[in-house]
């Protein structure tokens, strides 16, 4: 089965069609601009997105929410990650983060599927933000996001060694095992 993934980043498809192909899915990328409202959650967010998509393009596709909430920050930048990315980006994240201990953190994504009628899948992974960026792979905050029980960041890891414990993995891993089990 074919399915659009709606998204302008080329690092979320390439995570999404790795994962999925393993359940037979083949996933293409679509770029098609929507509104991304601004909501108290990433649900909300995605939800908003999907329906607005669902009047305009035909097929089932899936969309992507992603944000990192950062302990010490109340949860911020959560769901305005992509616009504080493009803005401040990660050293502005560091430099914010200057001085404080409590380096908690966590990812969260929404992989948000329409096929007539809405599916929502969650995942999350905890973790810590760095001192300083490291690693060259990936995409995003990855350089300074350690995931807990690691010594390495997203960058510094593989897509294949990223999908396993990632957030993007855990939403992706979800929407499969529901897909199994209601594609048959």
């Amino acid at each position: 089965m074919r399915v659009a993934f709606i998204t302008s980043n080329p690092g979320k498809v390439e995570e999404a069609r790795r994962y999925l192909a393993s359940v037979g899915l083949e996933v293409y990328q679509l770029k098609v601009e929507y509104p991304e409202i601004q909501a108290d959650s990433l649900e909300e967010v995605a939800d908003y997105g999907v329906k607005w998509l669902a009047e305009r393009v035909e097929g089932p596709f899936f969309i992507d929410d992603s944000g990192l909430f950062i302990s010490a920050l109340n949860g911020f930048p959560g769901v305005y990650s992509a616009y504080v990315y493009k803005t401040l980006g990660i050293n502005g994240i560091l430099k914010l983060m200057g001085g404080i201990e409590d380096r908690r953190a966590y990812f969260k994504s929404i992989v948000a599927y329409w096929d007539g009628e809405l599916h929502i899948f969650e995942g999350r992974v905890d973790g810590v933000i760095t001192e300083e960026p490291r690693g060259t792979g990936g995409f995003g905050f990855d350089p300074i996001f350690r995931p807990s029980g690691f010594d390495r960041t997203f960058a510094e890891m593989t897509t294949d060694e990223k999908n396993r414990i990632s957030h993007r993995g855990r939403a992706l891993h979800a929407f499969a095992t529901w897909l199994k089990e209601n594609l048959k």
